[in-house]
């Protein structure tokens, strides 16, 4: 057991005397219009939406759920892709003391009757007549809307408002940082997801967080945001926009955020790794199909680059003509890479999945930051991150200010702060198996902790194989390293009560068309080997015939693997795997 590590911030000096999210959006959006809430497509263009116009609509909504008889401790359900309806509905809800449950755009009706049934939800915000359909047989509902009716629901709110001018103030000064302020259901990777229930508290502290990191997000900001807002990722950048006064630009198709990055510029982008890891294999391809000069100057380049990132890294100071070459190579090749990501971009921000330490190291290595952090939905999110001014690869950061760190049995990471949930909603069986009597959070992650307080995830607790020797093997490491070739697109490792380990390997798009595929997937499975020990290395591999996708259930909504399903739907090829 180590010591808890704990960062406590500073009081600030005129902290605000409620902590909810009605006033986190009230206080936020009485800002001056000088630069916009948000942006959204307009056919090409981006469409300014001010501070003054949002704060107009989510008081016309709230006053529209009054008039319908909503009031406190009431659930709506949200069911839509990332929108500014979505995000505006939220706070309208919020305002109004009712808990929003939250749910993924492409959630199956079973999934989505599941949660309006679980959650007790009286009505839902759907996004269109796709997203209508899925209720059909679903819960009775009393109220059903559209992210297209918004707008007879604004209307009746401010009719209702002309009547009762003090009936949305008094429901925002009703409400207790303690109130649920909504349920996150765990898209987990086995069994029915679970709704982790979340305070006004837990998420305001959880915006807060920002005040102690310096210069993370700024006001003036400006951000494309892709993650869904059914997952605490996603849901923590649109809450902390009006709080640090950022605009945010929604892209509700992830398949369009290239563009978005060109037309928005952002100077920060939140991700899942995977799209970095995307960005990655493209860049490192049309870098090894350079030659000439051009392959010479890319090589020069890179090697500046990553001379630059060591010496940043170990906070040294750069030689003024290591200076020179980094100014001439940024201009010559890093701008090149950049510009995909919008030629702005002060810092990328990775959640939700590992991001491979190679990765990060290669995007700095071109002078683009990425920022790894490490949390779940249980504490609102994030509970560690690499700072702009203090980063480590491979490492998810140290602790956020105010959340105290240890490991417990099996190195378990154990989280504590305000940031920690109230529990899940109708399970407490559940709620004690992660949650002690102190507040200590078991992650179900098993960490190192070093000697600065960088925290570096290893594995899943639960994902650890035992194989039939008795050994017990990482999986996570395995794909991660395997991840890194621009070949292979997602990676499983088998091997529990096996006698040995092996692979699932899907590939990406066009890599399936070289005549060698095989020898190239061998030859990087045979050097992954060459690092590990005997009862560590993959014995046999196949490669898929297709992708891992969220339509067969094997990805959650965040393209995390769901190992139990994908081991169901390819049992056989794991059988042949050890057959003989």
């Amino acid at each position: 057991m180590t010591e808890p590590l704990t960062e406590t911030p500073a009081a600030a000096p005129h902290a605000p005397p409620r902590r909810t999210i009605a006033d986190l959006w009230r206080r936020g959006a009485a800002r001056d219009d000088s630069t916009p809430a948000y942006l959204v497509k307009d056919g090409e263009a981006w469409r300014e939406v001010t501070w003054r116009e949002a704060a107009e609509q989510v008081d016309a909504l709230a006053n529209g759920l009054l008039a319908l008889g909503i009031r406190k401790g009431d659930t709506l359900a949200i069911l839509g892709s990332t929108k500014l309806e979505w995000a505006l509905f939220d706070f309208a809800a919020a305002c109004v003391g009712a808990i929003t449950a939250a749910i993924y755009a492409n959630s199956s009706p079973k999934d989505c009757h599941f949660i309006l049934q679980h959650s007790e939800a009286i009505g839902v915000l759907v996004e269109d007549d796709e997203q209508l359909a899925k209720l059909e047989g679903g819960p009775e509902l009393r109220h059903i809307h559209t992210f297209a009716g918004l707008a007879e629901l604004a209307e009746r709110g401010r009719a209702y408002a002309a009547e009762h001018p003090q009936a949305l103030d008094e429901a925002v000064a009703a409400l207790r940082e303690d109130d649920v302020f909504t349920y996150i259901y765990t898209s987990g990777t086995t069994g029915s997801p679970k709704a982790c229930m979340i305070s006004h508290l837990n998420y305001y502290a959880m915006v807060a967080v920002v005040d102690e990191l310096d210069d993370f997000t700024v006001e003036g900001d400006s951000m494309v945001l892709f993650l869904p807002l059914a997952h605490n990722f996603g849901r923590l950048m649109h809450l902390s926009g009006p709080y640090v006064g950022f605009t945010i630009a929604f892209c509700p198709d992830p398949l369009e955020v290239g563009d978005a990055l060109l037309g928005v510029r952002p100077t920060v982008f939140p991700s899942v790794p995977r799209l970095y890891e995307k960005v990655h294999t493209l860049v490192l391809a049309q870098f090894e199909a350079a030659t000439g000069v051009k392959r010479r100057l890319i090589d020069w380049a890179v090697d500046v680059g990553r001379r630059v990132s060591a010496l940043k890294v170990a906070h040294q100071p750069i030689p003024a003509s290591l200076a020179a070459q980094h100014r001439l190579a940024s201009r010559l090749v890093y701008s090149k890479v950049q510009a995909r990501l919008g030629g702005r971009l002060r810092v990328g921000i990775s959640g939700g999945a590992p991001l491979a330490k190679e990765v990060a190291e290669f995007f700095h290595a071109l002078d683009i930051l990425i920022l790894e952090g490490y949390g779940l939905t249980e504490c609102t999110s994030a509970a560690t991150v690499n700072r702009l001014d203090n980063y480590r690869f491979g490492t998810v950061g140290p602790a956020l200010p105010g959340t105290e760190l240890r490991l417990g049995e099996d190195d378990e990471l154990l989280i504590r702060s305000e940031t920690v949930f109230q529990g899940y909603f109708k399970d407490p069986e559940a709620t004690r198996a992660v949650l002690d009597d102190d507040g200590w959070l078991r992650s179900g992650d098993v960490a190192a902790i070093d000697a600065d307080g960088f925290v570096t995830i290893t594995d899943r607790k639960k994902d650890i194989l035992i194989t039939a020797g008795g050994k017990n093997v990482a999986p996570a490491n395995l794909e991660n390293l395997l991840k890194n070739s621009p070949y292979v697109s997602h990676v499983i490792v088998i091997g529990d009560r096996r006698p040995y380990v092996t692979a699932l390997i899907t590939l990406e798009d066009d890599a399936g068309e070289l005549p060698d595929i095989e020898e190239r997937i061998q030859a990087l499975v045979d050097d992954v080997n060459g690092e590990l020990s005997r009862y560590e290395q993959i014995k046999r591999f196949r490669i898929l015939p297709r992708d891992f996708s969220a339509e067969q259930g094997e990805i959650t909504p965040t393209l995390k693997l769901k190992r139990r399903v994908v081991q169901e739907n390819f049992a056989a090829e794991i059988d042949e795997l050890y057959a003989g």
